[in-house]
């Protein structure tokens, strides 16, 4: 029996394309407990929820760095310079702004900055307190209030420097500015930092009024829609989830523990190298780079 459950018609009359390529976690769970699960198998006995938990927590480790699990959005950066990080966000991949030609730009961390909490103080720098004892706490620090007001180009633009004398500009590359720069601050594209506390994504002034995209991780279980897995790495949950169950029984067998162990690793390499998607032509279209030479 096939797996296509409707016509064409449907499919193209839809709004879920390219579902074929994924399977559910309610199917991954099924099938598992089918071919790994009963008498004269691996697994003898087990719960359905103890699978469903490993399952989970397959689906979580590999969408860290197997999955296509990388989202995506924008938003236009409000004058407060700051970003409320997703619901299910996990880490980030990139953050960008969007040039006029849809080109992005994209935005460094930077070390030198953070959101500490701001105390209240009197004119004597004593500690102010409220009725109940507690330390008064400003809405806002100073460090962030003044990070967010500097300007943040470590570059000087073109149209500035072509006006200056030849005393300005020995000035400008001898004293600070070009002279010695930092490469990792060699950008003006902007910066950001993160407050993992607050979850709150903060940057320069430059990026001010600036449409600006987050790529980030999530783990894959945020919504039920989410719960599937690329065809390519079925194989490799189902090894996790067979390595996870018998490394956590007693009386387990070392051997068998190593053995489940090493065929997941295979498994899960095989994953990776399918789910890289390298294609032949596309391959040989950026190695033509290497015949370039690259003049110091």
């Amino acid at each position: 029996m096939g797996l296509i459950n409707q016509t064409p018609e449907q499919y193209y009359n839809g709004s879920d394309y390219g579902n074929y390529q994924f399977t559910s976690l309610n199917d991954l769970v099924n099938n598992f407990i089918i071919a790994y699960v009963g008498e004269g198998k691996i697994i003898s006995k087990i719960k359905r929820t103890d699978v469903l938990f490993h399952a989970k927590r397959a689906l979580q480790e590999f969408s860290f760095d197997t999955l296509p699990s990388q989202k995506a959005l924008e938003i236009e950066l409000p004058p407060s310079l700051q970003m409320v990080l997703p619901q299910d966000y996990v880490n980030y991949v990139k953050f960008s702004w969007t040039d006029a030609n849809g080109i992005e730009r994209i935005l460094y961390p930077t070390r030198n900055t953070s959101n500490p909490i701001g105390i209240t103080q009197d004119d004597n720098y004593n500690y102010l307190f409220d009725n109940n004892g507690e330390i008064l706490e400003s809405e806002e620090s100073v460090t962030l209030s003044r990070f967010k007001k500097a300007p943040h180009d470590t570059l000087t633009p073109q149209n500035e420097s072509a006006n200056l004398t030849d005393a300005e500009l020995f000035d400008l590359y001898r004293y600070g500015n070009r002279y010695g720069i930092n490469p990792e601050e060699a950008q003006a594209n902007g910066v950001f930092y993160i407050d993992q506390l607050q979850g709150i994504a903060f940057f320069s002034s430059n990026v001010a009024g600036q449409i600006v995209t987050l790529k980030y991780i999530s783990d894959g279980l945020g919504s039920d829609a989410e719960m599937r897995v690329h065809k390519f790495a079925e194989d490799a949950i189902y090894k996790y989830i067979a390595h996870a169950i018998m490394a956590t029984r007693a009386n387990t067998p070392e051997y068998q523990v190593n053995r489940y162990k090493k065929e997941m690793s295979a498994a899960k390499r095989n994953a990776k190298l399918r789910l890289s998607n390298l294609k032949i032509a596309e391959l040989a279209q950026v190695m033509r780079n290497q015949s370039k030479w690259i003049k110091h």
